[in-house]
């Protein structure tokens, strides 16, 4: 059978990030994605221009009727956007054995604030408890932690307070300086080497957390689901596009495209024999 995994945030209008780039990685990987969405962004590669959030009745609908149906392995939160949203995905997720992977989303990458600040404090103290791993960035660590990360030491400092919150696991993504992951659990810290592909890109967290669910949903442990992520994220920066006129997505399903420009070549060919296709 195949996995179900869900994801419970925002709308890129752009298809960069949100939920879009969630599904596109949950397809690529060969899982079925199911989507909640918390708040309709109008968004573009320029930056986001205006944020419409949806009640938190709309979202307690959507996941019921998921998870009345599906049975979802693995669920990850990115752009929650309000304290009431939190308070509900919470609530629906607590009794649920569904492991949770939350990216705590509180700007976006090409610009524009994606959670209220009060917020904030709902995601620590009623989300945080609940999550397998947490995967923030350097300036979310910071946010959650309040403590300042410019190098490994404090990314383990900043790591554990987090982990104080009630959090199983935190991946500390290193993008912002070295490319050097940390994973660390209450046991261990293990630091994720990697490669700088150059140029700026949008959606780059939402994929990574997004594959980092799949593979857990597939039964990868968390140090190999947090190293094959990456490695994913790696690919689909290679295989960025260029759109728009400011800061493009990562191409999830890169590998694909080459397969793609075939049938649109066929297109060109006038009655194409069928074994061609």
């Amino acid at each position: 059978m195949t996995s179900v995994v869900l994801t419970i945030g925002g709308s890129d209008s752009g298809g960069g990030a949100g939920i879009q780039a969630d599904i596109k990685t949950f397809s690529v990987l060969g899982l079925h994605g199911t989507s909640a969405l918390t708040a309709i962004t109008a968004q573009n590669t320029l930056g986001v221009q205006q944020v419409f959030g949806l009640g938190s009745d709309v979202v307690r609908a959507q996941l019921q009727s998921i998870t009345d149906d599906f049975p979802v392995a693995a669920a990850k939160t990115g752009m929650l956007y309000s304290a009431e949203i939190v308070a509900v995905v919470a609530d629906h997720l607590r009794d649920k054995d569904i492991l949770l992977v939350v990216d705590p989303v509180i700007e976006a990458e090409a610009g524009g604030r994606l959670l209220r600040p009060e917020a904030t404090s709902a995601l620590k103290d009623l989300l945080l408890p609940l999550a397998h791993v947490v995967t923030p960035n350097i300036f979310e660590a910071e946010a959650l932690s309040g403590i300042a990360v410019g190098d490994k030491e404090s990314a383990i400092l900043a790591a554990k307070e987090i982990l104080d919150a009630g959090a199983g696991a935190v991946i500390v993504k290193g993008g912002h300086l070295d490319c050097t992951d940390l994973l660390a659990t209450r046991d261990m810290s293990l630091f994720l080497p990697g490669r700088r592909v150059a140029g700026e890109n949008h959606g780059v967290g939402c994929t990574y957390s997004a594959a980092l669910t799949a593979f857990l949903a597939s039964g990868c442990s968390l140090p190999q689901a947090a190293r094959r992520a990456k490695r994913f994220v790696e690919y689909a920066l290679l295989g960025s596009m260029r759109v728009g006129r400011g800061v493009g997505p990562v191409g999830q399903a890169a590998h694909l495209r080459a397969e793609a420009k075939r049938y649109r070549a066929q297109c060109n060919v006038p009655d194409a024999p069928d074994y061609l296709l």
